[in-house]
């Protein structure tokens, strides 16, 4: 596989090896040993699905205090998924990396823990695959705003469509109970 580290220490795109033919293909999803030597420890506690249409925008999301690290890859479709480093005290506060997965680049984002997360659907329609190495925490789950000015994102997209709850999501100035840079 090919792990490219990012202009954030820890977020990492991850580009499994991939064994094709005329048949088809195969690729290891995941694999404990190799990808703890890039710092992605788990364990894996939780593996989530969601479908959405072209122009659903998710996010941002996070959890905090009970923060949670993700590993995610579209099975079919496009996106543009973002990482938003929303840890106070660290020297990358407020900065994020937006990258393409889709069905055809096979590519996987490390979120790690301490990181808001969403993205966007480009195609008709996308499958997201998500692994967890902290179960889903209803009462610990934040939002920040997509469109923040201070973060400062391309979605790529016009108008996109949005729950009403990501659609009124405080800007990350207003954001109380972010996690602490160090301490997750």
């Amino acid at each position: 596989m090919i792990v490219t580290k990012t202009e954030i220490p820890d977020v990492l795109i991850i580009e499994p090896k991939l064994f094709g033919d005329q048949r088809g293909f195969f690729l290891e999803t995941f694999q404990v040993e190799r990808y703890q030597s890039h710092g992605i420890k788990g364990p894996f506690v939780q593996d989530n699905l969601s479908r959405s249409a072209h122009g659903v925008l998710r996010g941002l999301h996070l959890q905090s205090p009970n923060t949670q690290g993700k590993l995610v890859s579209v099975m079919r479709g496009r996106v543009r998924d973002v990482v938003v480093d929303v840890r106070l005290g660290s020297p990358t506060f407020g900065r994020h990396v937006a990258v393409e997965l889709s069905e055809d680049n096979r590519r996987q984002f490390w979120v790690p823990r301490g990181f808001a997360h969403g993205f966007v659907v480009l195609s008709d329609s996308a499958d997201f695959f998500y692994k967890c190495d902290a179960p889903y925490s209803p009462r610990d789950e934040l939002i920040v705003r997509w469109n923040d000015p201070a973060i400062g994102i391309d979605w790529g997209i016009e108008n996109p469509k949005l729950a009403e709850r990501d659609a009124s999501a405080p800007l990350l100035s207003q954001v109380e109970r972010l996690p602490r840079y160090g301490e997750v």
